[in-house]
């Protein structure tokens, strides 16, 4: 049966790339072939299953919209037929190819993540008791909620977890009732305190959870929605030569739209459910704040979200955005980028499913949306993206989808391989660099500066911004710790806050808690700058503003405020870069 498919799907998989007169009603005509075609193996299914989704999001037509829906909205039917006779069904569980309606998932989720989802499907959604071991864990922690139970874990062997659990929880679920007795926990005196702890605490048990999706909205089949202006594609799509970072740059800003708290809600609600299905969990998509979500238009049916972190999540320096891309409706990437000044890193992941899907032209405009938001004019990549400990981007020549958009390498040494490659590549087109090479030129980030300039394409041999990390900071702090207080993390806090509330003649007296910590933070990286204490009354006042507003409501106001002060930024990329 493969085998007789096998010319069907392949002619499916080439109606993504068919446009023009007659090219919708060719896809249909295939739709209705795959529709009648009897699947009894998951390979097959799955290419279908892929195909589908693209054609939802890339379509040619209103009618390829309303077939492919239509399909989708019971495949998991199709899956229920192949399960139930005995096929093989791990290719449904790959992490490119999970969340597909009808099968089932497994994963362990930090406790937020678990919290929603318990909240979001309570009747799908249960503990993984089989593979799940942790017993000195749950004897060390499950004692807070079910009494005396430290009679059997304290000095027994071979306990019967389920049996006490099963006992304390009533008709309630499992990991429901679980999940309530971490929300009632009172483990420290605020209420910020306590969040902190109850999730180190939660996460720390390490509970396997499993979720059938059914035929759930949130899975990967059926999460696309149907948007008030479809867009179809009637002429090939934009590849990546056609693409120039300059040019878009050169563009009018992005026009960022700030949306209403419900929508933000739904906005955030959505990027959960796309992540979930996806085994995939970041810092931002898991705790976004809904109250800072803005839309940007792009066109072509693209549509990008990006948000910030509320205040209680905010990370010690730098400032955090997180978004996704909607395609016709079908979400088709995330987006994160993180940094300070003028400098931020970008970290892009287009869905298996949509690669061949313009990719670089929505990675323009999501660069341009990121830029518009945060003001930044240095793009940095993490080194994973383009290949390091990361098989499929070197597979997949992710390095050249960089370089060709513009990018350079920040290693002087591997910015001259690269140009040796590209040399070697116009003598001889057939040439590819060899694997090898790849893994070499994945050892640093690569930048891209923008410049604001129509026809700009000369690159820049380095900037200020190539050696600078974060990490660097960090580590010099520790070292400091180590060296003049013994390794003791609130001797160093301390005395870092009191030397930089002399050097800046602060009042800290009615300032709220979490400008307190975030003096906190910033002074452990102050009291490493020699003359802080000279620096003019305008300089200490606007790194005053800076250190307080790091916790205010809009986390791209701090950032802007960083890029405004040039002595700061300086001493910055003093302290931070190797």
């Amino acid at each position: 049966m493969a085998q007789t498919l096998d010319p069907l799907l392949t002619d499916l998989e080439a109606a993504k790339n068919n446009f023009g007169h007659g090219a919708a009603s060719a896809t249909i005509e295939l739709l209705k072939k795959a529709s009648r075609a009897r699947f009894r193996d998951s390979k097959p299914l799955l290419r279908f299953h892929e195909a589908l989704l693209f054609l939802r999001a890339f379509p040619q037509s209103l009618s390829v919209v309303s077939s492919t829906e239509a399909l989708l909205n019971t495949f998991h039917e199709r899956i229920g037929k192949i399960n139930a006779s005995g096929a093989d069904m791990p290719d449904f569980d790959d992490f490119d190819t999970s969340g597909v309606a009808g099968t089932s998932m497994q994963d362990t989720l930090s406790f937020e993540a678990a919290r929603w989802l318990v909240r979001r499907i309570p009747r799908h959604v249960t503990i993984a008791w089989k593979d799940y071991e942790e017993e000195r864990a749950m004897g060390a922690t499950w004692p807070r909620f079910i009494p005396l139970l430290a009679e059997d874990s304290d000095v027994e062997a071979n306990i019967p977890w389920r049996r006490w659990v099963d006992a304390a929880r009533g008709g309630e679920r499992d990991l429901s009732w679980l999940i309530r007795q971490f929300e009632q926990l009172k483990l420290e005196r605020n209420e910020a305190e306590r969040a902190h702890a109850r999730i180190e605490l939660y996460d720390s048990l390490r509970i396997p959870i499993r979720w059938d999706l059914g035929n759930l909205k949130l899975s990967r089949t059926r999460n696309w929605s149907r948007p008030r202006k479809l867009f179809f594609h009637t002429e090939p799509l934009i590849s990546r030569k056609d693409v120039s970072l300059a040019r878009e740059f050169a563009r009018p800003a992005a026009q960022l739209k700030r949306v209403s708290l419900r929508d933000g809600e739904s906005v955030m609600r959505l990027i959960r459910e796309v992540m979930v299905v996806r085994y995939r969990e970041l810092y931002g998509t898991t705790l976004g704040d809904p109250r800072s979500v803005v839309r940007a238009d792009v066109g072509r049916g693209v549509v990008i979200y990006l948000w910030n972190l509320p205040p209680e999540r905010r990370l010690p320096l730098r400032a955090y955005v997180a978004g996704f891309t909607l395609k016709n409706g079908v979400p088709i990437n995330y987006i994160e980028a993180i940094g300070l000044c003028e400098w931020i890193e970008v970290g892009f992941n287009t869905f298996y499913t949509y690669r061949q899907g313009e990719t670089a032209w929505i990675y323009a405009q999501a660069l341009r949306c990121l830029c518009a938001m945060t003001r930044a004019t240095t793009i940095s990549v993490y080194p994973y993206q383009i290949g390091q400990n990361n098989d499929e981007a070197l597979d997949s020549g992710a390095f050249w989808f960089y370089r060709k958009l513009g990018f350079r390498s920040g290693n002087p040494e591997l910015e001259e391989l690269a140009r040796s490659e590209e040399r070697k590549i116009a003598a001889d087109p057939q040439h590819r660099t060899a694997k090898r090479i790849l893994k070499r030129l994945a050892e640093a980030h690569v930048f891209y500066e923008v410049i604001r300039k129509h026809g700009a394409k000369a690159r820049k041999a380095s900037g200020p911004w190539d050696n600078f990390s974060t990490r660097n900071l960090a580590l010099r702090v520790n070292r400091r710790m180590a060296r003049n207080f013994g390794g003791d993390s609130v001797r160093i806090r301390e005395a870092s806050v009191s030397a930089v509330t002399r050097a800046l003649s602060l009042d800290t007296r009615r300032w709220p808690d979490a400008e307190i910590r975030s003096l906190d933070n910033w002074s452990l990286v102050l009291t490493l700058i020699p003359r802080l204490s000279s620096w003019t009354s305008e300089e200490k006042r606007a790194l005053e503003k800076i250190i307080r507003s790091q916790s205010g409501r809009n986390e791209m106001g701090y950032l802007h405020r960083t890029q405004r002060h040039p002595s700061l930024r300086a001493e910055l990329l003093r302290l931070g870069s190797a």
